[in-house]
């Protein structure tokens, strides 16, 4: 996808933080927006500062955890500009703590959002994109912490590595259509996410009072890197049709040791006989 002047892009999680900063170089670089969010005041303030910057853009109000409500907003943003050729699986929740202060609540609302929400727009929209062929393209936003376990982030790192496995299988299973497939795996990046608990549903909730979430993350999301700057590296990569998209190289060192310490666990030979069968398997990168 090399052209994306006058293409349309959908973008979930787009009223803000990285979905925000995809849509402003998106933007720039002369492409059509549909902004999905589930907050409609956040909607209604982002699309009025990029049209106050010449952008063409239309918004959709929606769950990405709610299969028939991200059915109707795959519907919508088809509408709105007739096409839909890039879609990015941004929005994403996050619930902090050990293991075992971890309800099953936590576990549910989390998943539906960050794994859940990515099958829901791939499932919407790929019929669409397929239309598009190679002029059209997937970007799922997981995250390093889909690279690479931390404490206190069981529940996040399972939904992001899910969303990183998901990612490469679709890659290969749409590879003849000419679809585009990448995984986008930031560190951190100034956003919304620590405060991700106040679009928490009240059935997902342990206490029904629950407010936001105190999150020892805060002051380093708001020291993070700036969405923008994220945004070009991720439209750089999607006209280059990176599958992988790594945006913090301060995170490049441990992920080597991470493979370094998967290689050294292999023990004796391959059995030549099983490698052709094994690559079959695979695409390689």
């Amino acid at each position: 996808m090399k052209n994306v002047s006058g293409k349309t892009a959908a973008i979930t999680g787009g009223a803000s933080g990285i979905g925000f900063g995809m849509a402003q170089v998106f933007a720039e670089a002369g492409m059509n927006l549909v902004l999905l969010d589930i907050e409609e005041t956040a909607l209604t303030a982002a699309a009025q500062e990029l049209r106050g910057k010449g952008a063409k853009v239309e918004t959709v109000q929606a769950d990405v955890a709610d299969r028939d409500s991200m059915a109707q907003a795959a519907a919508e943003c088809t509408r709105a500009f007739g096409a839909v050729h890039l879609l990015c699986n941004n929005a994403g929740v996050n619930a902090m703590g050990p293991f075992e202060d971890m309800s099953y609540k936590d576990w549910d609302w989390v998943m539906s959002v960050n794994l859940n929400g990515v099958v829901n727009g791939v499932k919407c929209f790929l019929p669409e994109l397929k239309r598009h062929g190679a002029d059209a393209h997937i970007v799922n936003t997981a995250s390093v912490g889909g690279l690479l376990g931390m404490p206190n982030l069981t529940i996040y790192n399972a939904s992001k590595f899910a969303v990183v496995g998901f990612s490469e299988a679709l890659r290969a299973d749409l590879l003849e259509s000419g679809v585009g497939v990448s995984v986008l795996c930031p560190g951190v990046v100034r956003s919304n996410l620590g405060t991700s608990s106040r679009n928490r549903p009240d059935k997902l909730k342990d206490d029904p009072n629950e407010g936001t979430v105190a999150d020892a993350a805060s002051e380093s999301i708001a020291a993070g890197t700036d969405p923008i700057d994220l945004g070009r590296h991720v439209l750089q990569s999607i006209q280059d049709n990176e599958f992988f998209i790594c945006t913090h190289p301060e995170f490049q060192e441990v992920l080597r040791k991470r493979a370094d310490a998967i290689d050294r666990a292999f023990r004796g030979e391959a059995d030549p006989a099983a490698l052709d069968s094994v690559n079959g398997m695979t695409r390689a990168f």
